[in-house]
């Protein structure tokens, strides 16, 4: 017996900030699959994506298969001063590259937050779409983005796209794990 093929990517959507309200659980559960993180993961996260669909030019696209499945997702907004990001981020590069470094990337730019593709879709180019899509709409000079290091998909994608190191092995308050911070001029 073999196994039913599954379903592809049927159409990318942006969505409103209502619109992934309505389909919260559905893109946590995703992200959890996605990152491999525990389940409770869910409920952790959920209170911060609601906030920062609150920030000033959010904008979110995610792809869906023919079954009307999320099976894929991507977010961000325009980052700024007093962000818990924004304020790590601008710390890391003023001690590691300078001031005028961290003036240059961080004074105009587009925070890529989230990118998540579920496991058995990647390296099907669903994530080099969101995020073609999604920083299509931005009005900002720079596109920034964290991602912890080692070798993955993620990187060769961010590398694919053009983006750059800002800051490597930088270690986000609170998490353990060594992350790098990509940047890129936009349009892409």
């Amino acid at each position: 017996m073999t196994a039913a093929p599954s379903p592809r990517v049927d159409r990318f959507a942006e969505l409103s900030s209502e619109e992934l309200r309505v389909r919260l659980r559905e893109a946590l559960a995703l992200y959890v699959t996605a990152m491999r993180y525990p389940k409770g993961t869910v409920e952790q996260r959920a209170p911060m994506w609601l906030a920062h669909m609150l920030r000033a030019g959010w904008r979110c696209v995610a792809a869906f298969d023919s079954d009307d499945r999320m099976t894929g997702i991507a977010y961000g907004y325009r980052g700024s001063p007093g962000q818990w990001w924004h304020e790590q981020v601008r710390r890391g590069v003023t001690e590691n590259r300078g001031p005028a470094v961290a003036e240059a990337w961080m004074s105009d730019y587009f925070e890529l937050t989230e990118l998540h593709v579920l496991p058995d879709r990647q390296g099907q180019g669903i994530g080099e779409e969101l995020v073609r899509r999604l920083v299509s709409g931005a009005d900002t000079a720079n596109v920034l983005l964290s991602t912890p290091e080692g070798p993955s998909r993620a990187w060769r994608l961010y590398r694919r796209l053009g983006f750059d190191d800002v800051l490597r092995d930088y270690q986000f308050t609170g998490d353990p794990r060594p992350f790098g911070v990509l940047g890129r001029p936009l349009p892409l």
